[in-house]
């Protein structure tokens, strides 16, 4: 950056730091540190932009892409339903060009013009997609939560390294200035000592039981539930009468598209879906974002519904680490005795850090402490601990896949965090408190046996390893 280029930026930050500060809730300090460590990135030219390529053409999907595409240029799409196929290809054309539609990722994967996928399929199908793209040249930025299982996280951190790629997970709220914030007061030591972290999720949906619907004709259902065990497709019908006397049936689907991380043998539900974010974020905080907890004992705390959803939607779960910090995840629904925010209510979503001489609360678009002082007393510049800063999730990506230098959500950490979560499901399943080796990556003690083997998710073939060899 220019001196010149500096002084105009400086500016124009003087006249807005004060807004930004009134809606955020972020410090003028931590603003102005940003602007004098900022870097302006290498501008893009006409042939330096890399071929984009999307899997899963699902809102959240099309929704990153449409993100990428500031940085490259969309020349595939895919998804085992064509209708959404067809839909995404017509979002992304630019001028006559219109991106190829696949129904199968692995035949998108052969085109030497994709550098970059984009994977936003539900996540059971995340791993075998992400495996195939590294494996083939590709960098990937995925949708979260990263994995199924944390076997696939192992075989995921071992793939993307061994083939050297550039993996971002989609935790955007790493690239949030009032994460980053929270997280590095909390390591600075600015509430205390930490004590306790309280992790508010939404409260998942409860419904059913659910019958068998028609398979829609543009749907490959085989292809959707991939690993998963067969099951049939299902919803709830809805019938209409005309004035004639004629009926009509309309069919409302419950287990695939938006509803499948309601089902446990697509994903996790909230444990695993606002879990990835708000977990990932008291990771970073805690200093553990390589490593994990000792111990978990997690419940649900309701009855979900035979034949319907059965990823819990209400739950508790109590955490250990070894540096004697203890977490509580709980839903939005649920009184936490501890919860500093709430004054004894429910659980906000978002992220507690409660240390000995006070405590931060962190969430989408706000910040909060004990004492405003917390907030704006600036850290000592010399010696503060600085933690990775980007303030564009996707453009880091894209500025690493040029630098090939890791994102600031690497494949690692994704993996770690969403551990995190698949331990609170493992937990709640089992209805057994466990014990956890984070280096070794498996449970010891009481009920390890059993315990380990839920780190694996038997896969349907031919979806399994094989059919991406």
């Amino acid at each position: 950056m220019s001196p010149k280029s500096f002084q105009i930026n400086r500016r124009r930050f003087l006249k807005t730091a004060s807004a930004i500060t009134a809606a955020t809730g972020v410090p003028g300090w931590f603003l102005e540190q940003d602007l004098a460590q900022a870097v302006s990135p290498k501008p893009l030219g006409a042939n330096d932009k890399p071929g984009v390529a999307l899997v899963g053409c699902g809102g959240q999907g099309r929704g990153d892409c449409n993100t990428a595409r500031r940085f490259g240029e969309v020349v595939a799409v895919c998804d085992v339903d064509r209708s959404h196929g067809d839909s995404a290809a017509q979002q992304f054309k630019s001028g006559t060009k219109v991106p190829t539609v696949f129904t199968d990722f692995r035949k998108l994967m052969e085109r030497d013009d994709v550098h970059v996928i984009i994977t936003g399929t539900p996540d059971h199908w995340h791993t075998l997609v992400n495996m195939l793209a590294v494996k083939t040249g590709k960098d990937v930025y995925s949708e979260k939560p990263l994995t199924l299982c944390i076997d696939e996280g192992k075989r995921l951190v071992k793939a993307v390294r061994e083939n050297n790629r550039i993996l971002q997970v989609g935790s955007q709220q790493r690239s949030d200035k009032n994460f980053r914030l929270a997280c590095e007061l909390v390591r600075n030591g600015r509430i205390g000592k930490l004590q306790h972290m309280i992790v508010g999720l939404p409260t998942g949906p409860k419904g059913g039981p659910f019958q068998a619907i028609p398979i829609p004709e543009s749907m490959n259902w085989d292809f959707y539930l991939g690993q998963a065990p067969r099951t049939d497709y299902v919803g709830s019908v809805e019938i209409k009468k005309a004035a004639d006397g004629t009926e009509t049936k309309s069919y409302r689907p419950w287990n695939s598209h938006n509803d499948f991380r309601w089902w446990y043998c697509f994903s996790g539900g909230q444990m695993t879906d606002w879990g990835a974010h708000h977990n990932d974020i008291a990771q970073w905080g805690n200093g553990t974002e390589r490593s994990g907890p000792v111990e978990i004992d997690g419940k649900s705390l309701v009855d979900m519904i035979p034949g319907g959803f059965d990823a819990a939607s209400k739950y508790r779960i109590e955490m250990k680490y070894a540096n004697g910090v203890t977490m509580t995840i709980v839903d939005e629904s649920t009184v936490t005795d501890r919860n500093v925010v709430g004054e004894g209510k429910h659980t906000p979503n978002g992220v507690q850090f409660l240390g000995s001489d006070g405590w931060i609360y962190v969430a989408r678009g706000d910040i909060k402490s004990s004492n405003p002082e917390l907030l704006t007393t600036p850290l000592p510049e010399d010696r503060a601990v600085k933690l990775y800063n980007s303030s564009d999730h996707m453009r880091n990506f894209f500025d690493c896949v040029r630098s090939r230098k890791d994102p600031i959500c690497d494949v690692e950490i994704g993996h770690r965090s969403i551990s995190v979560a698949h331990l609170g499901v493992i937990s709640v399943r089992m209805k057994q408190p466990l014990k956890w080796n984070p280096e070794q990556e498996k449970f010891t003690g009481e009920n390890a046996t059993e315990a380990n083997k839920w780190l694996v998710r038997e896969q349907r073939k031919p979806y399994d390893y094989g059919f991406i060899s």
